[in-house]
């Protein structure tokens, strides 16, 4: 409690020795007169300096209105790369499943080829299960395509046509051909 009251009678001195100042300074203070040329030049510095302050800000405003739409077309090529390669995923489940009903549709298909007893419909199911499995090996591949060109495509809308592209291809090519 005596600490509070130290405390409270320090401030009480700081207040009028402040107080005390304050009426010196409003006394002793000489008024001049102002050199309208000097405040004219500071408020044309200071009109210079908000129209730059303006222009900053629209500046910034547009940056920051490009910088979402840039966030917005990202996330939009992110959901489309995803759902890609959920297809891509689906596609790959369907082939492994194909190829694991080829598998034991073979197998049944050699086990009575092993025994002597030709059974037809063990060849249609296994045929049937094959021309399947090519479908969805197809699927798999289309969709695995698809979601390569989606990875690709920003990267080639963005590319810089350099002026020797075409020497650059040409190199490739013939590389490619003495391989």
């Amino acid at each position: 409690m005596s600490q509070i009251e130290e405390l409270h009678r320090r401030i009480t001195a700081a207040l009028e020795r402040i107080g005390t100042g304050v009426e010196g300074l409003n006394v002793a203070a000489p008024v001049a007169e102002p050199d309208t040329g000097e405040v004219e030049a500071l408020r044309q510095q200071l009109e210079d300096e908000k129209l730059v302050n303006a222009q900053l800000q629209e500046r910034l405003k547009s940056l920051h209105e490009k910088q979402e739409r840039a966030g917005e077309a990202a996330a939009e090529v992110q959901g489309q790369q995803r759902a890609q390669m959920e297809q891509l995923d689906s596609e790959l489940q369907r082939l492994r499943k194909v190829n694991a009903m080829l598998r034991d549709n073979n197998q049944a298909l050699r086990d009575a080829n092993q025994a002597g007893v030709a059974e037809p419909h063990l060849i249609n199911k296994s045929m049937l299960g094959e021309l399947e499995a090519l479908r969805a090996a197809r699927a798999a591949d289309s969709a695995e395509v698809a979601a390569i060109l989606g990875q690709l495509e920003p990267l080639i809308a963005g590319a810089i046509v350099a002026p020797d592209l075409g020497e650059a291809i040409e190199r490739a090519t013939e590389f490619g051909e003495d391989a």
